[in-house]
């Protein structure tokens, strides 16, 4: 019989977990790339990533706390050890949005929507002179710069250096059509500590109250728009319908959204959809 491979997630074989009868309350409940979270019990949290930004949720969490009543998870203990970064917090008490959303009344999901744009307020009024994460070091986002997920962008001051970084993925698009989307940009300025990441994976509610907003390690301060322009983008119709309804009670910035838009499309030069075939001046149909 050929030696059986353990399991990847705890190492255990099928033939080790039948020779005992330990059944195990630390599980994995969320997995990504080559990152995983479990849950220890009912209490605890363990995020267990590469030991390379982003991974910043700490530091983040602990500024929210100093300066918000936004509901974060409590850092109980963070550590590096073998190339690999280990954060362990207290578990944020109720169930994420995800679960919730199917079996909820349409006035229960205007509610925490609501609330989460009142947290959301709060972080609005968080500013910094310059685009960047906690302690002057750059920010990460694969959506706002769509030239790879994990490269450093800023820190920024301009709207001329945002707008350099976000064109590194538009070098093959067309010079005039690049300008004339440099000329739609509004304006960053102030630069407003962001989530980012609103999904309903990420908000965690209980008894129709928002009880926490977690998975800041990628937040920092951006463009005053990108918040709104983030929750433009979604993982599936659910979350699709959350952030609609976030947006209703969101600041307007539908003009950066609209911007963005335009500025994906061209990011997929040249294996452009209609939208960014417009952009270009292209009709559609038109290879040239």
């Amino acid at each position: 019989m050929a030696d059986e491979q353990p399991c990847a997630a705890c190492g255990w074989t099928q033939q080790r977990r039948e020779s005992c009868r330990y059944h195990s309350h630390i599980k994995l409940f969320y997995e990504v790339s080559d990152r995983g979270v479990w849950a220890i019990g009912s209490n605890l949290i363990v995020k267990e990533m590469p030991d390379s930004p982003p991974n910043f949720e700490a530091r983040n969490t602990r500024f929210i706390q100093d300066h918000t009543t936004v509901p974060v998870p409590e850092t109980v203990q963070e550590w590096t050890e073998n190339g690999r970064y280990f954060l362990v917090t207290k578990r944020v008490p109720g169930t994420p949005l995800h679960d919730a959303w199917p079996a909820m009344s349409e006035s229960e999901k205007n509610s925490i929507a609501k609330q989460t744009v009142d947290y959301l307020c709060q972080l609005r009024k968080l500013r910094s002179s310059s685009m960047e994460s906690l302690g002057a070091g750059p920010v990460y986002s694969a959506f706002l710069f769509r030239n790879g997920y994990g490269r450093p962008h800023g820190p920024f001051s301009s709207d001329d250096q945002l707008w350099k970084g976000m064109a590194e993925a538009l070098s093959e698009v067309p010079e005039n059509a690049r300008r004339h989307l440099q000329q739609r940009m509004p304006e960053a300025r102030p630069y407003t500590f962001t989530h980012g990441d609103l999904s309903t994976r990420n908000i965690i509610v209980d008894n129709g109250k928002v009880t926490g907003i977690i998975d800041w390690e990628g937040s920092g301060f951006f463009p005053v728009w990108w918040e709104f322009v983030a929750a433009g983008i979604s993982e599936d119709d659910d979350d699709r319908a959350w952030k609609a309804l976030l947006r209703q009670w969101m600041e307007d910035c539908t003009e950066a959204q609209e911007f963005w838009l335009d500025y994906y499309a061209l990011s997929r030069y040249p294996n452009l959809d209609s939208r960014g075939m417009g952009l270009i001046g292209y009709s559609k149909g038109r290879t040239g």
